[in-house]
């Protein structure tokens, strides 16, 4: 198959061409191309395919799903432009899904890594013994994608309230162990309390992030630490959480003042330089396919519409090693008839899915 299509690429806003042969993107034309998007007239919009940085195909309300059920959720990724997903713990193995050429590219974390009874039942690998974690972190970055998971806090019933899972020492050990198997190493963390540790380990990555402060976001800064925020789970979910939590007065607390802070922490991590990217959490609380609301949110921490897109887009495929729209990259691209910028109503419906090389056109 050999197509071509035409349109204004981003962030650069310059007139591009692109070919396709054999699911590879040719910036020389090709004879006998069928041009499937654009016009000299009117050429539309074109960006290589949507990064959901923080996903979970695979993940349900009670943990393990079929398989068909994550094919089915990396499908709806897929219809609205996501075409590169960074699973951020997934108690399913979807590994298989991999055999499916029409579906996203997966970018997989393992098996959430956390202590008994401190996370989601059914979600995580429990470890008895905090000593077990460099080595099950260097399993999980044996089976992986270049990404392990950590459980950073957790609510600690002995307490009432979120704490950390594991000592500074213990973590150290385990984010070297995944360094040296090649891996990266992100956690789930809303507190304050865990974050200095995880940093100061050299963690590369931070989910949630609501409990940043000005000396962690310095130690982010300093330690190169990314930030995925998630921001549209906390908007829609911590309130809930946190009347669920009655029991529990001191965390229900400590929830709605985390919510009540983030946007303005979240906020000042960006302006100090920490590097941002959109993820939306789809998987349990947050439905599938709301990458497009996630970078819509970016914008009201003070990012621009280009900036906001990047970090769902070309920045956050940089950073993840993934191409863009290269010579010889896997054609995984959007087109779009509006300004793609323009918000979630352009942004989550594409006019055209280019995945390895074949056509989409969503419904809707």
């Amino acid at each position: 198959m050999r197509l071509h299509v035409r349109g204004l690429g981003l962030p650069d806003e310059a007139e591009t061409q692109l070919w396709i042969v054999d699911g590879r993107i040719s910036a020389e034309p090709v004879a006998g191309a069928d041009t499937v998007f654009g016009s000299s007239g009117s050429p539309g919009w074109i960006l290589p395919g949507l990064v959901d940085a923080h996903c979970h195909v695979g993940l349900g309300d009670r943990g393990e799903i079929p398989l068909k059920d994550a094919v089915a959720q990396a499908e709806t990724e897929r219809d609205v432009g996501a075409l590169l997903l960074r699973d951020c713990g997934s108690p399913t193995d979807t590994r298989s899904l991999d055999d499916h050429d029409d579906l996203p590219r997966i970018i997989r974390a393992g098996k959430h890594l956390a202590r008994p009874k401190r996370y989601g039942p059914g979600m995580s690998r429990e470890l008895e013994d905090e000593s077990q974690l460099p080595a099950a972190v260097a399993e999980e970055a044996r089976r992986g994608d270049g990404w392990v998971k950590l459980v950073g806090d957790w609510i600690d019933r002995s307490v009432g309230d979120l704490a950390p899972l594991w000592s500074d020492e213990v973590l150290k050990a385990a984010i070297d162990a995944a360094h040296f198997h090649g891996a990266r190493v992100t956690a789930h963390v809303f507190s304050e309390d865990a974050l200095p540790g995880l940093i100061k380990a050299g963690i590369d990555c931070i989910e949630h992030g609501t409990g940043l402060t000005d000396d962690t976001i310095a130690l982010m800064v300093e330690h190169h630490t990314a930030l995925v925020p998630t921001l549209v789970n906390i908007t829609e979910n911590f309130p809930g959480i946190a009347d669920a939590a009655a029991r529990y007065p001191t965390y229900a607390a400590h929830m709605r003042d985390l919510y009540a802070r983030a946007p303005a922490r979240i906020a000042a991590a960006r302006e100090a330089g920490v590097r941002l990217y959109a993820g939306s959490d789809a998987g349990s609380l947050v439905a599938h396919g709301r990458i497009a609301d996630e970078i819509e949110a970016l914008k009201g921490i003070g990012m621009s519409p280009t900036e906001a897109l990047g970090a769902g887009c070309w920045d956050a495929r940089r950073w993840l090693g993934r191409p863009c729209l290269e010579y010889g990259a896997s054609a995984d691209l959007l087109c779009y008839s509006r300004d793609p910028r323009s918000g979630p109503a352009v942004l989550n419906r594409p006019d055209l899915v280019i995945l390895r090389g074949k056509v989409f056109r969503p419904s809707g």
